[in-house]
């Protein structure tokens, strides 16, 4: 596919969080090692991300003073810092994830609320979970996967460096979750109907664009471009979308929400519905961050990018 002018996306994350490198020594160490030091080194990891990484560390706090223009400049830069501590905790316990029995998995679990998820399945028509990048959503996979037995395939745009690919992919496999790389648009979109028509569950991150592929909404009360291709698969497919979240709990555990479960019209205008629905991800999605802002995972300049969707 050519791309045309103002389809560049930006790079999303800077190169020391998302090298094959860093991801690889990240997972010898967890395999390896006790998980205090591996949790006592990620937290002394991230502080000198923070300080060092001057590009993920400007982008956040541009990002949360656009959300939250009345809050303190320190105050922004605390939640930055605890955004790169949330990020290696989380990236963490998910490679720890994979090798836990079930019953070692549920005890890490305070809450599972799955009901509009179970619900959406029980009718039949698969269902569409989409999530931001916030909190732990590839643990969320394995949770749905391992604790519920939820029928799960994941879709993930092809990782900047092909070991961290392998690596994501491989764990996937690990614990029964298929992988559906975006390739070609047409092959996509085959494969999540052909998912849902078996009454299966699909993954989705939605607040990042690709390229064409977006659909505007209102977000924080600014505009922004959010995926489209969930939205018209739910269109096309009957199946809902079911917003969902993995954050944890004041006591470290991890809380799972699944839900409200959102119908994409199928009469009148189709762009129009696949608007309205994405509209209320979008909503569902800013209060989850209103309330936990450390666990959105945008380490680009997220509201500047979006001034400059479309243009030569």
């Amino acid at each position: 596919m050519t791309r045309k002018p103002g389809d560049e996306r930006p790079r999303w994350h800077p190169r020391a969080l998302n090298n094959g490198l860093i991801v690889g020594a990240t997972w010898r160490g967890v395999a390896r090692l006790p998980s205090w030091l591996t949790f006592g080194i990620g937290h002394t990891g991230t502080w000198v991300a923070y300080h060092l990484l001057r590009s993920g560390t400007s982008a956040l706090i541009e990002n949360l003073r656009g959300m939250f223009p009345d809050l303190p400049e320190q105050k922004l830069r605390d939640i930055a810092l605890r955004t790169y501590r949330s990020y290696a905790r989380d990236t963490i316990h998910f490679m720890r994830s994979v090798s836990m029995p079930p019953d070692a998995l549920r005890a890490q679990v305070s809450r599972l609320d799955g009901a509009a998820l179970q619900e959406a399945l029980a009718r039949g028509r698969g269902a569409i979970v989409v999530s931001p990048h916030f909190g732990n959503w590839e643990l969320g996979a394995v949770l749905l996967r391992r604790v519920a037995a939820v029928p799960l395939s994941v879709v993930v745009m092809p990782e900047p460096s092909p070991a961290v690919g392998r690596l994501r992919t491989d764990l996937r496999t690990s614990v029964d979750i298929e992988t559906i790389e975006v390739r070609q648009h047409l092959d996509t979109a085959l494969r999540i109907r052909g998912q849902t028509s078996r009454n299966q569950v699909v993954a989705m991150l939605i607040d990042r664009h690709l390229d064409r592929d977006r659909v505007q909404v209102q977000f924080f009360g600014r505009p922004a471009f959010f995926l489209r291709t969930p939205g018209l698969m739910a269109y096309f497919t009957g199946a809902p979308l079911v917003p969902s979240f993995v954050y944890r709990d004041d006591d470290d555990r991890f809380v799972v929400e699944c839900g409200p479960a959102i119908e994409v019209g199928r009469n009148g205008d189709r762009d129009e519905n696949v608007q309205r629905a994405t509209q209320q991800v979008a909503a569902v999605i800013e209060e989850q961050i209103r309330r936990r802002p450390h666990y959105w995972y945008q380490f680009y300049p997220f509201w500047s990018s979006q001034e400059t969707v479309g243009q030569p």
